[in-house]
């Protein structure tokens, strides 16, 4: 990661930094109640549509447990830098945000009275706007280095999902409306302009 790749050690060390915060708050560390995450901002509909909104992206920074913390700030760690450089650090951002929330609201919606928790909607809107912007731009010069990128991208995606829907405790919801959200965002800022690569 290069040190100008800011914004994703901010998010990832924001990330640690409410894990360790609840943890030492109390918050089981490896297996956390239902009560202790919503404590700290879980998303959970009866909670969420009753008010309580922030919920949708307070949700994205806490996580069950620090197996799950260390999986998804890992991928953050490998898809964020190179998704900060090609997206720019404000529209990275943006990506990143509008990613979480639309897999928080996913998951609302599919599964409103379970407690929802990670970053995972974010980080599969990350991965769903690269796979948009290489698609868009699989012609360009500045793309054919990191061409062999899409196929890593598309294991990631298939494996997880795969993961997913056959673990108890997952929620694909999540995965699948970040996924969406990330690639709609990226086809909106690339579609019919004339924007390359870095």
């Amino acid at each position: 990661m290069k040190r100008d790749d800011w914004a994703s050690l901010v998010l990832i060390a924001l990330n640690i930094l409410v894990f360790v915060v609840a943890a030492a708050g109390g918050v089981s560390a490896f297996d956390p109640s239902s009560a202790q995450l919503l404590r700290w901002g879980a998303d959970y509909g009866p909670l969420t549509t009753s008010g309580q909104w922030w919920r949708i992206v307070t949700s994205m920074f806490v996580h069950a447990g620090i197996i799950h913390l260390l999986l998804n700030m890992w991928c953050l760690w490998n898809l964020g830098p190179i998704a900060e450089r090609w997206f720019g650090r404000a529209p990275f951002l943006i990506l990143y945000f509008l990613s979480g929330i639309g897999g928080s609201l996913a998951s609302l919606y599919m599964h409103p009275a379970t407690v929802s928790v990670g970053a995972s909607g974010a980080i599969f809107g990350l991965a769903g706007g690269l796979i948009a912007l290489l698609g868009l731009r699989r012609d360009s010069a500045a793309a054919a280095p990191v061409k062999r990128f899409l196929p890593s991208l598309f294991t990631f995606v298939a494996y997880n999902l795969f993961y997913g829907s056959v673990t108890p405790g997952i929620d694909n919801a999540a995965h699948v409306g970040g996924l969406i959200v990330g690639a709609g965002f990226s086809l909106a800022l690339f579609v019919g302009r004339r924007r390359d690569l870095p």
